[in-house]
């Protein structure tokens, strides 16, 4: 994956809430294609959703914290404040939901210059926080897949 960014000379920034930074981490340890990771945010709180991805506290207060519009705003958010030419964001309830809330449903975007930004929602139910997460980044390894094949 990390190699067909960096042979089409694209960079990918992560932007993660329920994995905290397993995405990244994930990318960056693949040797020789350091080149292809621009950076990653790590944006648990509605605060650091807004200092560091610019997404506007009206929205946040508006929607869920696991939303598609709050994945769509995180994804966008970090391309605008990278230099990153495709970014990844994702944000949902990996463990205990709390009342009214699915446990294990994520909300993942890519978001790309100069195209649409696409957006995943998975419901992987009560099967644990890590299994939660590990699924989230195969689904969103899929779809960083899958932009590069539309190229």
């Amino acid at each position: 994956m990390m190699h067909a960014l960096c042979d089409r000379e694209l960079t990918v920034a992560t932007v993660e809430s329920c994995t905290g930074g397993m995405l990244a981490a994930l990318l960056t340890d693949i040797e020789g294609a350091s080149h292809g990771f621009e950076r990653g945010f790590v944006t648990y709180s509605e605060a650091s959703k807004n200092e560091l991805l610019g997404i506007d506290l009206e929205v946040l207060h508006k929607n869920e914290a696991v939303s598609e519009v709050v994945a769509r705003a995180m994804a966008e958010g970090a391309l605008a404040r990278s230099r990153a030419d495709i970014s990844l964001g994702v944000t949902g309830f990996a463990g205990a939901a709390g009342e009214g809330h699915e446990q294990g449903l994520v909300h993942m975007a890519l978001a790309r210059r100069g195209r649409p930004t696409a957006h995943r929602v998975e419901h992987f139910g009560a099967i644990g926080r890590g299994s939660v997460r590990v699924k989230s980044l195969k689904v969103m390894l899929d779809m960083l897949e899958q932009a590069l094949g539309e190229e």
